[in-house]
């Protein structure tokens, strides 16, 4: 399956997709992640979080889309309901956002699913309702990054 995102696959057509460059733009999506919760702190609604962090991103000259829609297809049809991913950057990596007590292994595997869905390589998931913005993130790769190139 795959699917177009025009504005921002101008940004990267001409453009090979490597383990360096998916670690750097996770980098700086961290670093704006970490922006806008030192700025609002934590116990916010995730919208609130989706849009903050959505408007930093840009700020930093990358290209996020929120609300992602992709197409669920099951035994070759496409079912109803598209998938709403709420970040999508650089049309790389997926953010999924979080504002709870507490990150549950169903979190991951909601994200994980939307990676091999979506035919991505990363995600990051966020929870900002932390004290310490660090320990809300968790990163995931699945076998497509394993078969990037280095650099």
């Amino acid at each position: 399956m795959s699917f177009v995102f025009s504005d921002v696959q101008k940004y990267n057509t001409n453009m090979t997709i490597t383990k360096q460059y998916i670690k750097q733009l996770n980098y700086k999506i961290v670093g704006a992640a970490i922006k806008v919760h030192k700025q609002l702190g934590p116990g916010l609604l995730e919208s609130i979080y989706e849009e903050c962090l959505y408007e930093e991103l840009l700020s930093q000259g990358l290209y996020p889309k929120r609300q992602v829609k992709v197409p669920v297809i099951y035994k070759g049809k496409q079912v109803k309901d598209d998938l709403r991913i709420d970040l999508l950057i650089n049309n790389t990596i997926i953010v999924e956002l979080k504002s709870v007590n507490e990150l549950h292994p169903i979190f991951e595997a909601q994200l994980m699913t939307y990676m091999k869905l979506a035919e991505k390589s990363k995600g990051l998931l966020i929870n900002f309702n932390v004290t310490k913005l660090t320990d809300g993130i968790v990163p995931i790769v699945n076998e497509l990054f394993a078969n990037l190139p280095d650099k």
